[in-house]
């Protein structure tokens, strides 16, 4: 026999609801901080005992409470934010469920004063829900204070799944930390066990908004960090992004706000991770504190008590706004902002990277242009419409006037001219003056002395070369005079041909041969100095992952990257100083010209300014 249906009493009830919305300290204090940021007040106080659970007292200058509204307000489903269905649609408050306090009073005793105006106040206390609030006059400056003490007295199964003081405070204490960044005009104050901890004093987040990053986030962030500020119709991103070498093993510093609530959405880390996708190293994670503005109608923030969800009207153009306005920012910071001569380089034919003294050149016939289908999405749609792509050439550097001399110490310098020496630094990255190692080329710049790692450079510059060349459908192909056949394994085969037509857009020409190997016809014109049946049977090996999985914009990225981290340069390839600036020049308008296509980092400087501290110079 099934059992009745009853209905539940007032007191389970309630404490059914405070579960929701109360799972810990932490709860209540932003719960009451938010209502503080909704009277308008300007200055919070915050006073936690025993890490929250023996006291909360959150102190504000805001509108303050009515009398006769300080029963109501401690009641369930009760508010002043909002009146009827259509509201829901509009919320401009933090707060609007009207469940909050009467939450916390079904679980702790609370004792609410407030005052409208200056002069004398009235004050609340409630204990539960078994007992009935009592109204007592009060003095009490303009504004609320509410006291929360004995947090789940009459709860002891909650109470005692709670941590332990230190950890509840710390919870607090990020919180606020969280808040501060959203609230830059409000003073905030924290203080534990009658010890003042933290004050966020009112900030202008134009001039000293740097004052409330450092509670948030490692001082490299700083100085380390891009502004950013977009807009599109009706919505606006803005903030500040961490560049890619300051990356985390831990996603701890990622901070977003949709109209100034703090939010956990899985849609805008995903877009935000796209974003840095060509430029983390591994499984690193980006640092950055951004916030989302939009109109309220297009965005739900009704979906869970807590109120630290949101959905979003139009989620597709939300993502890509997002996407691009962060990919652009990187791309923009990572392209030289090169002075008037470099800009002018357009009109300057700079000398190729030579080719020939890598592998043996294969044989090759007429180039031509394969028109290709969009297989990805041109992520750097912004880049593009700015710049042509860049250009081809094949014809060899003047190798024989440049005569390398290497010594046993692996530090190679170019003979040259006396005019090369008198050449001035071009762009960001100067004008290379020498190897060493065959791995890194030097650079004199204005900014100081500057350490290439040549391979890295040369991925970059032949990844997004690729990617652009195949965004725009101009991808330059290399019919090979001998057709080349190359020997794999059955299933490397057989990933090539269910892929043929996306290598064939790519400016291959791949047919199987037999069931162990297969003719290579043409080649990309970027690859002709590549050995390629090195790079084809190497790129199987990813081939094989890649397809036992969806074959997406991630995973052919990634096939591209396998391809020119491949066909790059590698260690121990003596280049001439006339090839060393050309890679310069082409890293220079290169997007994401600091990270390799792993996210490693491709160059550094070193001031005058560290060079002369490492010589104690000027002491």
């Amino acid at each position: 026999m099934t059992a009745r249906i009853n209905k539940l009493s007032v007191l389970l009830a309630n404490q059914i609801a405070a579960g929701e919305v109360v799972a810990r300290p932490v709860s209540v204090v932003k719960e009451l901080i938010e209502n503080s940021l909704d009277a308008g007040a300007t200055v919070i106080d915050i006073a936690i005992g025993g890490g929250g659970t023996e006291l909360i007292s959150i102190s504000d200058n805001g509108v303050g409470i009515h009398r006769d509204d300080l029963v109501m307000a401690v009641s369930r489903h009760a508010t002043s934010k909002i009146s009827q269905v259509s509201d829901l649609a509009n919320i401009n408050t933090l707060g609007f469920r009207g469940e909050a306090l009467a939450s916390i009073c079904a679980v702790a005793r609370v004792t609410l004063a407030s005052a409208q105006e200056a002069g004398g106040g009235w004050q609340l206390e409630v204990a539960g829900v078994t007992e009935e609030p009592r109204l007592l006059p009060v003095a009490q400056p303009l504004g609320t204070t509410i006291t929360v003490r004995d947090l789940f007295f009459n709860t002891p199964a909650r109470r005692k799944f709670l941590r332990n003081e230190k950890t509840e405070f710390n919870h607090i204490d990020l919180l606020v930390k969280r808040l501060a960044l959203s609230t830059f005009p409000v003073h905030l104050k924290l203080s534990h066990n009658g010890k003042m901890l933290r004050q966020y004093y009112p900030v202008s987040q134009e001039e000293d908004c740097h004052l409330r990053l450092r509670a948030l986030f490692p001082a490299e962030f700083i100085a380390q960090s891009l502004k950013i500020k977009a807009e599109h119709n009706n919505m606006k991103l803005w903030g500040w992004i961490g560049l890619p070498n300051i990356a985390r093993n831990q996603n701890d510093a990622q901070y977003f706000y949709v109209n100034n609530r703090i939010v956990r959405d899985k849609l805008l880390n995903h877009a935000l991770r796209s974003a840095y996708r060509d430029v983390l190293y591994q499984e690193r994670y980006p640092l950055y504190a951004l916030f989302l503005e939009l109109l309220p109608q297009e965005v739900d923030v009704n979906v869970h008590p807590t109120k630290d969800e949101v959905r979003f009207c139009n989620t597709r153009l939300i993502y890509d706004f997002i996407h691009y306005a962060v990919q652009d920012a990187l791309v923009n910071c990572s392209i030289a902002k090169v002075s008037s001569v470099a800009k002018a380089e357009a009109t300057i034919a700079h000398v190729p990277l030579s080719r020939q003294q890598f592998t043996k050149p294969q044989q090759m016939a007429v180039s031509k242009t394969i028109p290709s289908k969009a297989t990805i999405k041109d992520n750097y749609a912004a880049y593009h419409a700015l710049h042509s792509p860049l250009p081809v050439n094949n014809a060899s550097a003047t190798v024989q006037e440049i005569v390398p001399m290497q010594t046993e110490l692996g530090w190679s310098v170019p003979a040259m001219q006396q005019q090369d020496l008198a050449q001035p630094p071009i762009g960001q990255l100067g004008q290379a003056i020498g190897q060493f190692l065959d791995i890194y080329i030097l650079a004199a710049s204005s900014q100081g002395l500057i350490i290439i790692d040549m391979h890295a450079a040369h991925e970059r510059v032949l990844y997004e070369r690729l990617k652009q060349q195949i965004a725009t459908q101009q991808v330059l192909s290399q019919v090979l005079l001998l057709p080349l056949v190359i020997n794999l394994p059955a299933n490397a085969l057989l990933c090539y041909d269910e892929l043929r037509e996306l290598f064939n857009n790519w400016g291959f020409q791949l047919e199987q041969l037999s069931a162990s190997s297969m003719i290579v016809r043409a080649i990309p014109q970027l690859f002709n100095h590549v050995d390629i049946q090195q790079l084809l049977v190497a790129v199987a090996n990813d081939l094989v992952s890649y397809t036992t999985t969806k074959l997406n914009e991630t995973t052919i990225n990634k096939l591209l990257a396998t391809l020119a981290c491949r066909a790059a340069i590698h260690a121990k390839h003596t280049l001439s100083l006339s090839e060393m600036n050309a890679l310069l020049r082409d890293m220079e308008a290169t997007p994401h010209n600091q990270q390799c296509n792993h996210g490693r980092p491709v160059w550094v400087c070193l001031s005058p300014k560290e060079l002369d501290k490492l010589f104690y110079r000027g002491r």
